[in-house]
């Protein structure tokens, strides 16, 4: 794939808003992704509320273990100091 070239300023402005708009779609397409995927989801039966709330229980608890492993590996970053023993 060649590089376009480009003669005058007219040019490269076109391509620079061109390109602008183009990163802007896409922005707001991953941003309706995202909202679209941590929206809460209503539950229309007792068994999809337990299945939500277990999924969620399991989000959470997950994302406690990592960020313990990433304060145990990596908490010089945070100024925590190793216990002596």
């Amino acid at each position: 794939m060649s590089e376009p070239t480009y003669h005058t300023l007219e040019e490269i402005q076109l391509r620079k808003e061109k390109l602008q708009s183009d990163i802007q779609q896409e922005n707001d397409q991953i941003g309706i992704l995202w909202r679209t995927l941590f929206a809460p989801q209503k539950a229309s039966s007792k068994g999809e509320l337990a299945a939500n709330l277990l999924a969620n229980s399991i989000t959470a608890i997950d994302g406690f273990l990592l960020v313990r492993k990433l304060i145990k590996t990596y908490g010089f970053l945070f100024n925590r100091k190793k216990k002596k023993k």
